[in-house]
């Protein structure tokens, strides 16, 4: 097994449980969305991504984008965790004059590529990113994390198009694809299967895996680049790690009371944390 997912492994469960406190405490937050994400960004910050976070504009940095921007707590602690601010910080989510606000802001916190929050913004911006690398003859890779309800955004299409134009196999998008938005399931809102058709018909190299298996994310998105761009579809679960939140659109927005919340961090102890 390759020993980065061990590593990963145990980052991804911290962020899942520290996500779970962040939002209790704060009584706000979308763990849902959160939780579905949480091991994309683990294996992205901790196995994949060139950066330093001592010094978070370096020119050759990888570039992230968080498009799906409401799921700041998931971010906030792949950033933390990742070394661009202290974990301490993290107590202070979504109170007056914190810097972790809902939406993230590059003015506020290191690491922040750019403010995201309103849907459909955030493929377009890494668009952007990617084909200024590639007039610069940059080497550096732009990632993006959507989530499937964001795909029913137009801008989200007219930047793939481009991007497929464009041939640019810096760049990946991965699709936290849980099947649910806010209030009811993607395909009942607003259809979007077959999603992996749709990318290919714009020039996109595409792959369907198990968002929550860190050996399948690891292999596809450290594969070669063939001249295209990437969309990896990563099948998870809203609010995956919690038996109670999984797969229930209700945990959009849900905030866990306190019964809730100690059931949750137990389901989120692995053997090895027990001591």
């Amino acid at each position: 097994m390759d020993p980065r997912i061990t590593i990963v492994r145990g980052r991804a469960n911290w962020m899942r449980r520290r996500i779970i406190q962040m939002i209790y405490e704060a009584r706000q937050g979308h763990p849902g969305g959160d939780l579905s994400a949480t091991d994309v960004l683990a294996t992205l910050y901790y196995a994949v991504m060139r950066y330093d976070a001592a010094n978070p504009t370096d020119p050759k940095r990888d570039r992230f984008v968080m498009s799906k921007g409401h799921c700041t707590g998931a971010l906030y602690t792949a950033l933390a965790g990742a070394g661009f601010f202290p974990e301490e910080e993290l107590s202070t989510y979504l109170q007056p004059n914190s810097r972790l606000n809902g939406h993230p802001n590059r003015m506020y916190l290191p690491g922040v590529e750019t403010n995201t929050g309103p849907l459909g913004h955030g493929l377009p911006v890494a668009l952007g990113i990617a084909i200024a690398g590639q007039i610069d003859g940059a080497d550096y890779r732009t990632f993006v994390l959507t989530g499937d309800g964001e795909l029913q955004e137009g801008s989200m299409w007219e930047a793939a198009m481009l991007a497929g134009h464009r041939k640019l196999d810096t760049l990946t998008v991965i699709v936290d694809r849980n099947r649910l938005q806010q209030g009811a399931r993607t395909e009942d809102t607003n259809a979007l299967e077959p999603l992996g058709d749709k990318w290919a018909a714009f020039g996109w190299e595409v792959h369907s895996i198990d968002g929550h298996d860190y050996a399948a994310l690891l292999e596809v998105i450290e594969a070669p680049a063939h001249g295209k761009p990437r969309v990896i579809i990563a099948n998870t679960l809203k609010g995956n790690g919690i038996s109670f939140m999984q797969d229930q659109a209700s945990w959009h927005h849900g905030v866990p009371n306190a019964e809730q919340y100690a059931l949750a961090l137990q389901e989120l102890t692995l053997p090895e944390d027990a001591a």
